[in-house]
């Protein structure tokens, strides 16, 4: 096997959920020429809920998809520039727009169990020359042998990379390297992984992932991202560098970035707290966060509460209309705080 790690940057995507989307193309030029000088290869930016997530309901970015997409590109001279697609949420429009903006990579998402709504995407991608990697969301949700059986199908649409991705940060190790070892034994594509840091085992994960035969590594820096955040890009490289692996970047320039650029627009540390440990425990979509702290406060119910029940309920990205409905049946209830290990893994 290989040592080598291509590590993936989703500050300008991922980490878009921690400020409301309010990076300014200013600043995403600041970071993902940082990134390029580091020796990042391919930086993922736009809405963090994806392209076309701009709207009162995912919250209004301060830029458009496309104007990003341009700050980057013009910013960059090795990376690719990449984009997130999520069926359902995106258009193809809204990818030709992208495609228009100078992206090479787009990135397309999925529910673990929802191989086949990345199809015409996928596609579609292919014959516009792009590099397609895609993600099962959830992946905690489903066992190794069927979370392959769905990387077969997005395989067979021509996908070059496949992610196990841990939407929740549900998951510890041991369970993030039997799912990448379970996709790399049943495609030929590259195998990624993408942590979310809610149980604090991101980086742990992701080096599990790499030794089960995962070749692309999501980080952000700083941890920037949903609820708890996603593994750090500057932690993965010094971490995957101490463990023997080759990732091809420049640790110190990285570093730098997270510290000069990065950390001066963060809003507020991220950091692991009860919402955000709940919400990994329950494994619970990390964009719940912020609308079930929301809930919370206007309901006068625990934000713990609300994700137990939701995380009982088996709730997907997508359905955060929920979040309004149990919180609205919790407090119109007398209740006991749900018992964990009822908690569905």
């Amino acid at each position: 096997m290989s040592n080598r790690i291509t590590l993936v940057d989703t500050t300008l995507r991922d980490g878009m959920s921690s400020v409301s989307h309010r990076f300014t193309a200013q600043n995403v030029a600041a970071i993902a020429g940082g990134l390029d000088r580091a020796g990042i290869p391919t930086i993922e930016v736009a809405h963090g809920i994806g392209i076309g997530a701009s709207s009162i309901q995912y919250g209004v970015a301060a830029e458009t998809d496309p104007d990003y997409v341009r700050a980057a590109v013009g910013a960059v001279e090795n990376a690719d520039i990449a984009v997130l697609y999520v069926p359902g949420i995106a258009t193809l429009t809204d990818l030709q727009n992208s495609v228009d903006a100078g992206i090479r990579t787009v990135r397309v998402a999925v529910h673990c169990t929802e191989a086949d709504c990345a199809q015409q995407p996928v596609e579609w991608a292919k014959d516009a020359g792009l590099t397609v990697m895609t993600f099962l969301m959830m992946s905690h949700k489903l066992e190794p042998g069927a979370l392959a059986e769905q990387a077969r199908k997005l395989a067979s649409y021509g996908a070059d990379v496949i992610y196990v991705v841990d939407s929740a940060g549900a998951l510890v190790p041991q369970q993030a390297g039997a799912r990448v070892a379970a996709l790399h034994a049943a495609v030929s594509a590259g195998i990624g992984f993408h942590a979310h840091n809610n149980l604090g085992v991101g980086i742990g994960n992701a080096l599990a992932a790499a030794e089960n035969g995962a070749t692309f590594i999501d980080g952000s820096l700083r941890g920037l991202g949903a609820s708890a955040g996603n593994a750090q890009t500057e932690v993965l490289a010094a971490a995957f560098e101490r463990a023997g692996w080759d990732t091809g970047v420049d640790l110190f320039r990285l570093i730098e970035v997270a510290e000069h650029v990065v950390a001066p627009l963060m809003t507020e540390p991220q950091i692991v707290d009860e919402t955000a440990l709940v919400l990994g425990y329950a494994g619970v979509y990390s964009t719940f966060f912020h609308p079930t702290k929301r809930a919370a406060a206007k309901f006068g119910v625990p934000t713990r509460d609300i994700l137990l029940e939701l995380g009982r309920r088996g709730v997907i990205g997508g359905q955060e209309d929920m979040i309004i409905d149990v919180a609205s049946e919790l407090a119109g209830r007398t209740y006991q705080t749900p018992v964990a290990a009822g908690v569905p893994r």
